[in-house]
């Protein structure tokens, strides 16, 4: 079974940025569209974009464009997220997830990783 791990979180000043990894433990991750979402405290997982098993095509949550941009390394088994001018609303935390279609909806996505928290406070 594909695991997930997420790496990179942490605690950010607002204006600043961040990179989370998410490493796959087989070397199928090519195989897969990786979706990027974030959870609030108390609130549902929300859909921050994917990429396609290629890389070729990316596609984001319409709010979240222009500031977060997901990338992949398909050598390296490991799909990154780049988020710049962090806010503090975008305190959360953060998963990666694997599945076979390329859809913004979390059921789409069959393996999960177990999130990394994100923090945006001066």
């Amino acid at each position: 079974q594909l695991q997930l791990v997420e790496s990179g979180g942490g605690l950010v000043q607002p204006g600043g940025s961040l990179r989370l990894s998410c490493v796959a433990s087989e070397s199928t991750l090519d195989r897969y569209v990786i979706g990027w979402f974030r959870q609030f405290p108390g609130k549902d997982r929300e859909s921050i974009g994917y990429i396609s098993s290629s890389g070729d095509d990316t596609t984001y949550v319409h709010s979240l464009k222009g500031r977060f941009a997901i990338s992949r390394d398909n050598a390296k088994n490991t799909v990154y997220l780049q988020m710049n001018s962090l806010k503090p609303e975008d305190t959360a935390v953060y998963s990666c997830a694997a599945g076979n279609y390329p859809l913004v909806s979390d059921w789409a996505y069959k393996y999960w990783g177990q999130g990394t928290q994100v923090t945006v406070s001066s």
